[in-house]
């Protein structure tokens, strides 16, 4: 669900490489910071060097790991659902609980079996020096890794800004100007699409019927050929209706099917229905059925 609201978790921070990227750097920083402060605690029990300690502390790293991919995993597959900022705090923090009752679980149950050797210590207790651990070892380095991918999003919004004001928006297709040239190539005419009705082929000149700046019906003739301006028309809404005409789609009001033909009306009174011949009846078609679509 889409939504503005601004406690509204950015879609970024659940992207599949945001939570790759923030599984793998909590996993390495949690590892390391927690094996840094083995000589400062009494029930640090994780151990380098091979012994059944190592494999204890193998052991417990894995499934602690797997709990956090398994958690993110579904953290990702629910990224269409709103999420606000303190529920995604609050999922970390069950992340982070859950793996402290593992740590805790594991201490006492090694501890039981000979693996490791603490001093004597409630079950309650234990989650309690964990949990401290957990906010520098399993937290921290979420709120790090949130701050680096927020840092990374908005330079992207930078660059995207500053691409669309260097690169101005393309004209929209009503608003292409249609150029049109003597036969000697000097340019005589040149208008927006959106006022031009249809060109009229009158011998060796075109007429131009259009929608004047004064807001009138206005005509203007180029001594051309129809043949020679098809060129210009090309991905356009001028479209050639018959060996006479070539229509602007977007000026059609009406197209109807007469005793000897399709026809067109234009949206502008005073002008004639323009007949359609068989030869373009289906580029007419085509094209009106595009403009509506």
């Amino acid at each position: 669900m889409a939504t503005n609201d601004k406690h509204t978790l950015p879609g970024y921070f659940r992207g599949k490489f945001q939570m790759i990227g923030t599984v793998t750097f909590t996993a390495l920083f949690s590892l390391v910071l927690m094996l840094l402060s083995i000589p400062f605690s009494d029930n640090a029990w994780f151990e380098l060097k091979p012994s059944r300690a190592f494999a204890f502390t193998a052991v417990f790293f894995a499934i602690a790991l797997l709990i956090i991919i398994i958690s993110r995993r579904v953290m990702y597959a629910t990224r269409r659902m709103r999420m606000t900022y303190f529920g995604f705090v609050m999922w970390i923090v069950a992340e982070s609980v859950i793996i402290c009752l593992l740590y805790s679980a594991f201490t006492i149950q090694g501890d039981e079996i000979g693996i490791i050797d603490i001093e004597e210590t409630s079950f309650l207790e234990l989650l309690g020096k964990a949990m401290v651990y957990a906010i520098t070892s399993l937290i921290v380095p979420n709120i790090i890794a949130g701050m680096y991918f927020a840092l990374l999003d908005k330079n992207k919004t930078i660059v995207k800004t500053r691409k669309a004001v260097a690169e101005p928006a393309a004209p929209l297709p009503w608003e292409k100007k249609i150029n049109l040239y003597d036969l000697s190539g000097t340019l005589k005419f040149s208008a927006v699409l959106g006022s031009i009705y249809y060109f009229e082929s009158d011998d060796n000149y075109v007429i131009v019927w259009y929608h004047g700046a004064d807001g009138r019906l206005a005509k203007f003739m180029v001594r051309t050929r129809l043949k020679n301006l098809e060129d210009n028309f090309k991905d356009t809404l001028l479209v050639r209706c018959n060996r006479r005409f070539v229509v602007n789609i977007g000026r059609v009001k009406v197209l109807r099917q007469g005793a000897q033909g399709y026809e067109l009306e234009l949206d502008e009174e005073g002008l004639p229905v323009l007949p359609v011949t068989k030869t373009y009846e289906a580029q007419i078609l085509n094209a009106v059925k595009d403009f509506g679509a």
